[in-house]
């Protein structure tokens, strides 16, 4: 087991995951998330109408199997071994496409997992169908397991829903793939990792289903970004990839990330116009920190990064909930709310609108 990068949160192996999974610790992970090869089974380059070629995962060694029964034999493999480390209430998560998500569910249940959600990642920007001979292909599938079925598990269920301005989330995710800046690119513009996941995804997962005390696993780390969101939220990290390059990757971006990052995420301008307080933080129209109060000036509060606000008396939650425990009143949180700047208290409401005016009109 080749150690490629560790601190004192951060720990990086370099080699085969299977084999590296197996000197792991019983029972000593709360978390696991998976992006495994997906045996897309393309034999064929791709190329757009313009004639240039689509960088996809169809010429990578990594994503090569020879049957179903090798691929099914791999998965079989990595993830009797995920249960193992999995501490008895820990959860895992694994993500694909329908080129192997079906097969993965099947071996999942059948080694005892629980599976608790699938979970449908909407692409905003979805790549098209340059051929034209199917339906676009703008979804991926997650799957979110409990060790068996009797397990007590992580969820926090009050933050996604703060996440999801103040409304319970469902299982269907509208974000966006990685673009523009985000995207990992060499020096000739080139993308690194075909299969990149974007912050936003990672960041409601970890969210979601760890705490500041969790120990995260990721054992096909490509890029990086569950490490990247993982150091970001405090929570201590496990990576494990057999390619160099992509460790080099994954380990300059988890040393240079920042919580800014998280609010540099570019959302698509299709998306619905409603908007929770965490979306402004993402997109860098508020900043974590940021204090908020009534109009008297009497009552503040300070922005957390999952898009809670928490009160001078230790009161967390909703900009809504504390609206309405504040004033006895159900009353709408963007109204009651202002930014205190200096001497002067900008409207929480009038961010959003600019947000809107900005990303709509």
């Amino acid at each position: 087991m080749k150690i490629f990068y560790e601190d004192d949160n951060t720990c990086l192996y370099f080699g085969d995951s299977i084999k590296i999974l197996k000197k792991l610790s019983d029972g000593s992970i709360d978390m696991v998330f998976a992006d495994p090869p997906y045996n897309m089974q393309l034999n064929k380059d791709l190329y757009r109408p313009d004639q240039s070629k689509v960088e996809g995962v169809g010429n990578t060694h990594w994503d090569a199997f020879s049957s179903f029964k090798d691929y099914d034999d791999f998965s079989f493999k990595w993830l009797s071994e995920v249960k193992r480390v999995l501490k008895e209430d820990g959860t895992f998560w694994v993500i694909g496409s329908y080129h192997n998500i079906f097969r993965l569910g099947k071996i999942i249940q059948d080694l005892g997992f629980w599976i608790l959600n699938d979970i449908i990642w909407s692409k905003s920007n979805p790549m098209p169908n340059f051929k034209g001979t199917r339906f676009t292909n703008a979804h991926e599938t997650l799957l979110w397991c409990a060790k068996n079925k009797d397990a007590k598990y992580y969820f926090h269920y009050h933050s996604m829903k703060i996440l999801n301005d103040d409304k319970q989330m469902s299982s269907i995710w509208e974000l966006p793939i990685c673009s523009g800046n985000e995207r990992v690119r060499s020096d000739d513009n080139k993308t690194l990792h075909p299969t990149q996941k974007p912050l936003s995804l990672l960041n409601r997962i970890l969210l979601s289903s760890t705490t500041t005390e969790s120990i995260v696993l990721d054992p096909f780390l490509g890029s990086g970004t569950t490490g990247v969101v993982a150091k970001i939220l405090g929570r201590k990290f496990i990576g494990i990839d057999k390619e160099k390059p992509y460790l080099e990757v994954a380990l300059n971006r988890i040393k240079n990330s920042t919580p800014e990052d998280l609010e540099k995420i570019q959302i698509n301008k299709k998306i619905k116009k409603r908007i929770s307080i965490g979306q402004l933080i993402s997109e860098g129209y508020i900043t974590t920190d940021t204090i908020l109060c009534d109009s008297t000036s009497q009552n503040f509060a300070t922005v957390k990064l999952d898009g809670s606000i928490e009160t001078t008396d230790g009161e967390q939650g909703s900009i809504h909930t504390l609206a309405k425990q504040l004033t006895g009143k159900v009353i709408n949180g963007w109204d009651f709310w202002y930014i205190k700047n200096s001497s002067q208290l900008i409207p929480l409401n009038t961010i959003r609108q600019t947000y809107f005016s900005q990303k709509f009109d």
